[in-house]
Parts: C-alpha cells; structure tokens; sequence
C-alpha cells in the first residue's frame, strides 16, 4: 500500500468515525457565503445542540463543502459548537 493510498484510507475511516459518533440531521441550504465560509439551512432537530427545528446560520469546517452545494439541495449533516460558534462539522447531500 503506498502511503497516498494509506492516508486516504485513514481519512475516510476518521470520516466514518465522526459519523458514528455524531447525531446527524436532514437540512435545506437556503444560502451559501463562500465568502464568509458559513451556509444557511432549514434543518430538523439538532439533539446534541439542544435545538428545535429552525432555519439558521452555521459556518462550515471544510469550505470546500460549499463549491459542491447548490440553493435548494438537501444535504444531511452534522453540527457542534466550535470555538462558540455554531459549525457544520459534517456534510454530505442527502439523495
């Protein structure tokens, strides 16, 4: 095994992982700010965030995520507090 193929191996197990770990939820991109590296979304409850269903700003912790994104999609994802700022931590579009 190369060590290209050992790193991407270990990125998507670490991927993996934080999907087993953290709750996720279906959501609507309502808005994308490339710019500012934060997306807006209509989600369904966020349980480990104490959060009823809203349509609210989060930044994103990748934003390479939002080149992909379009107004209008569904996405599931994953959201913490980091650094006291509300974060999609995890983010892929939902079929």
């Amino acid at each position: 095994m190369t060590l290209r193929n050992l790193a991407l191996a270990a990125s998507l197990l670490g991927s993996s992982l934080l999907w087993a770990q953290t709750p996720s939820v279906d959501g609507e991109v309502t808005k994308i700010d490339k710019a500012q590296g934060k997306i807006t979304l209509r989600h369904g409850e966020i349980k480990n965030l104490d959060m009823p269903p809203m349509t609210m700003v989060f930044r994103v912790s990748e934003t390479k995520w939002l080149d992909a994104l379009a107004v209008g999609d569904r996405v599931r994802f994953a959201a913490d507090r980091v650094a006291g700022n509300y974060t999609v931590t995890a983010l892929v579009k939902a079929p």
